[in-house]
């Protein structure tokens, strides 16, 4: 029998992961990918072919099936060529998507998370809420593992984040339930508009039984009538914050006051959204209210994401480096602005990915102190907003406001942007960041 030929586009961990699943199945697999030296060639093993360079449109239209990278658009000519010449272009969430319809998988639940930010934080926290309850849980997707990776008969619930690149090739996951938890410009420079990018996250809302939006924001509600849905927001929720007769917020459910926000270890309103889309998402698939509860008391967040870093001289300083688009930092900055005495400075800057400036300008009302930008966009940033300096980089920023911050200040980085203009990626620009801080201790 003639095995079936799959082109892999794409190495590193989610092509080796692809590649690997397949193998099960006596595909056979040639890999494709634009570097020369790709991350994973010396895992790849030997009966796979590895082709490198340029994609070719009449190579990849003579593959019946194409396993696509998220990182390439599916509006790259290529693969234009390969999809009017009628070949499939799936990514591997949709391999995982597949496999979950059939044994030794299929018993398990599925719960899928999209949005511009925080869904790492809810797809981390929901993670470590399920281990707490004692169920056996999977953890993964655009977070850590990659989602075939994740596939095990003993699993009883997958937990996965998703992103706007990976919902474009996925057409058949049927989760219990999705969520996308906020929405605001980003990748605007893979996508031909901001609706064009919203579109492609309503598509978890397809894919799922039921579904969880943010009430805050109405980008996020639910197209389909028809489908099951609950919400979660500061009112006007079925999961909500209730504001006691002592002024004391409260996580709730209806009448049902859960937990006070106080006993939160991860800072910042934003953070009261996501504890509350975890507590949603936990109950729609069974998980006991009383682990989850207990998993809030301890749970610090990730790292790069509204990171405490050091008080130095009474001045806090925060790490969120993860901000790459503005409405991370509009969040970060509403969410962390109201728990400070003092003033806040801001550090802006990077590669700004098409984004409009402009959107930062009403939120920058709570920063009384400081603002600096650094980086590609720096001069955009600059145009839009006059107050934030130019500097030429993060050590100059940190340097500055060393000298600047008062006791019972914040200090943060939350760039809006970017890193690959100077960084290899958010995290070497956080750990960069965070050396800088440490490092003024022992000056």
């Amino acid at each position: 029998m003639v095995k079936q030929r799959v082109a892999v586009l794409g190495l590193g961990i989610t092509g080796l992961a692809s590649v690997n699943y397949l193998l099960k199945f006596g595909y056979q697999i040639t890999v494709f990918d634009t570097r020369q030296t790709p991350p994973g060639e010396d895992k790849l093993p030997a009966q796979v072919s590895l082709i490198k360079g340029e994609l070719c449109g009449n190579t990849l239209a003579s593959f019946p099936l194409i396993i696509s990278s998220p990182g390439i658009a599916l509006s790259t000519p290529a693969l234009q060529s390969a999809i009017q010449a009628g070949s499939e272009i799936i990514g591997d969430i949709e391999l995982f998507a597949r496999a979950l319809k059939k044994a030794p998988y299929q018993h398990a639940k599925c719960v899928t998370i999209t949005g511009s930010n925080g869904k790492s934080t809810v797809t981390s926290l929901l993670g470590e809420m399920a281990k707490q309850a004692g169920v056996k849980v999977a953890v993964g997707g655009n977070i850590g593992i990659p989602a075939l990776e994740l596939l095990s008969p003993d699993v009883d619930l997958y937990i996965l984040e998703l992103s706007s690149f990976q919902l474009e090739t996925t057409h058949s996951l049927d989760a219990n339930i999705a969520t996308i938890l906020n929405l605001s410009e980003d990748h605007l420079d893979r996508y031909d508009s901001y609706q064009h990018y919203i579109d492609t996250k309503h598509n978890i809302y397809q894919q799922a039984k039921s579904t969880l939006f943010n009430s805050e924001d109405a980008l996020t509600f639910v197209r389909d009538k028809d489908k099951q849905s609950v919400s979660f927001g500061f009112s006007d929720a079925t999961y909500h914050i209730n504001v006691d007769a002592q002024n004391c917020s409260w996580l709730a459910k209806g009448e049902c006051l859960l937990l006070s926000v106080d006993e939160l270890k991860i800072s910042g309103k934003h953070n009261w959204l996501n504890a509350l889309a975890c507590l949603a998402l936990g109950e729609a698939v069974g998980l006991n209210i009383k682990p989850m509860l207990a998993t809030l008391k301890t749970y610090v967040g990730l790292e790069h994401r509204c990171e405490f870093v050091a008080d130095w001289r009474g001045v806090r300083w925060i790490n969120d480096s993860k901000a790459t688009n503005i409405g991370a930092t509009q969040a970060a900055l509403h969410g962390l602005s109201q728990t400070i005495i003092g003033d806040v400075h801001l550090i802006l800057g990077g590669e700004g990915k098409g984004a409009d400036f402009n959107e930062l300008t009403p939120f920058l009302s709570d920063v009384k102190g400081k603002t600096y930008c650094f980086g590609a966009d720096a001069i955009k940033i600059n145009k839009v907003v006059p107050q934030a300096q130019m500097v030429e980089d993060l050590v100059v920023a940190v340097n500055l406001l060393s000298q600047e911050a008062k006791k019972g200040d914040l200090v943060i980085l939350s760039p809006a942007c970017a890193s690959l203009d100077m960084y290899p990626n958010f995290m070497a620009r956080g750990d960069h960041f965070k050396k800088l801080v440490l490092a003024l201790s022992d000056k």
